[in-house]
């Protein structure tokens, strides 16, 4: 899809073409919400686009992006090295 217009509305970047009015985005995410909170997931975009008269809707889940780290062999969120390992991440010089 190729969005005219990108906007956020409550934290949900939406895509839309033009000719989708500000009260259509707003009752699609207000539904898409609901159905995403039914699956206790977040909802994260929103991809609006025109197809006649009709509004195809594309839904994007939020995720989260988490950081993860290797340290000889070890691989995983930092916060979870253990003192050692958070010790060679410390000591660690950049190459180049």
């Amino acid at each position: 899809m190729i969005a005219s217009n990108t906007s956020v509305i409550d934290d949900v970047l939406i895509n839309y073409d033009n000719g989708i009015s500000e009260d259509e985005i707003r009752q699609i995410l207000a539904e898409e919400r609901l159905l995403w909170l039914a699956k206790g997931k977040t909802l994260g975009k929103l991809e609006l686009s025109l197809d006649g008269d009709e509004i195809i809707v594309r839904a994007i889940e939020k995720s989260s992006i988490k950081r993860l780290r290797r340290i000889t062999g070890y691989l995983s969120e930092v916060d979870r090295f253990n003192d050692a390992k958070q010790a060679e991440l410390r000591d660690r010089k950049a190459q180049g």
